[in-house]
């Protein structure tokens, strides 16, 4: 299977939840008028884009529409999928320039952060990457042994403790070891955090000060798990993570299983922050480094 259809397949729920929408609306194309733009707000918002990114989309499109004076279904379907596209930061991959990396890897529980962090050693040892998993997410039960599954499958090292042990001293021990061997890129796990726990907030912070004192220099990725399945929720979890730590990336999961794709767009365009990977299916083939054009134009591909 293709990139792309990989893509379209994943988003087949949100597809089929805006299809019919968008194509009535559509089906029997006039001018673009008011009435045109109003239902055309109508469908983006139903697809979970959200209301104000919407509605700065049909003002975009409003305005587009004229200079170019669109006049076919085509016309209008291309233009729609340029402003879209053009919401989201642009995604320009992974910063991994320094021996050792760090990838911290945060977001609330049940998200798929340590299936993400499974996925993306996989893939970068794949390239030929000496990958370090840290099992800093010490409080969930067997968080450890299922992060060391994925190491043993993608053949990465792994520095875990006990259960209840202290997350920090883990990504201590990680660095350390990760120095010692010649690691490339050291990936950690960590709690899921409920973005409104000030305490947990203030152990990512522990975490951060760990990584810096031990790796001044290291290039960093901070990306945030994100379930698609939430909708909205979505956005307001990446909005107070994004006040407590660095954010370099997001990582959108699940977005097969869904019809609440069009966060996605939302959740980018509203923190500025790119989507580095998205989610749709269980293989770690099926973590897709993101597309931004190619996304959207999912959406209206049949």
């Amino acid at each position: 299977m293709g990139f792309f259809d990989k893509i379209r397949n994943g988003l087949k729920k949100t597809k089929e939840n805006i299809g019919e929408t968008f194509d009535s609306v559509l089906a029997v194309f006039r001018q673009v008028d008011e009435e045109l733009l109003e239902e055309l707000e109508d469908a983006l918002i139903l697809a979970d884009i959200g209301a104000q990114t919407a509605s700065e989309t049909i003002e975009e499109l409003r305005s587009l529409a004229k200079r170019q004076n669109i006049e076919t279904k085509e016309q209008l379907t291309e233009a729609l999928c340029q402003i879209l596209a053009g919401k989201m930061a642009p995604n320009d991959g992974l910063k991994l320039d320094t021996k050792p990396s760090v990838i911290l890897v945060i977001g609330v529980n049940g998200v798929g952060k340590t299936t993400t962090i499974g996925k993306l050693g996989q893939k970068l040892t794949a390239q030929g990457k000496k990958v370090l998993f840290a099992a800093a997410d010490t409080f969930r039960a067997a968080a450890a042994d299922q992060l060391t599954v994925w190491a043993d499958r993608c053949g990465a090292d792994i520095v875990r403790h006990s259960e209840g042990a202290d997350p920090a001293a883990v990504i201590f021990d990680a660095l350390t070891a990760a120095k010692a061997r010649g690691t490339d890129v050291v990936i950690c796990d960590t709690a899921g955090r409920l973005h409104n726990k000030t305490n947990l907030m203030n152990e990512l912070a522990k975490i951060d000060r760990v990584i810096q004192r031990e790796l001044p220099e290291a290039s960093r990725e901070t990306l945030l798990v994100l379930d698609a399945v939430t909708g909205q929720n979505a956005l307001v979890q990446a909005e107070q993570f994004n006040q407590a730590a660095d954010l370099t990336g997001l990582v959108i999961t699940k977005l097969d299983g869904t019809a609440k794709g069009g966060v996605a767009i939302n959740v980018s365009a509203r923190l500025g922050t790119p989507i580095k990977f998205i989610g749709v299916g269980e293989t770690a083939d099926d973590l897709l480094e993101f597309d931004p054009a190619q996304f959207v134009q999912a959406f209206f591909e049949s």
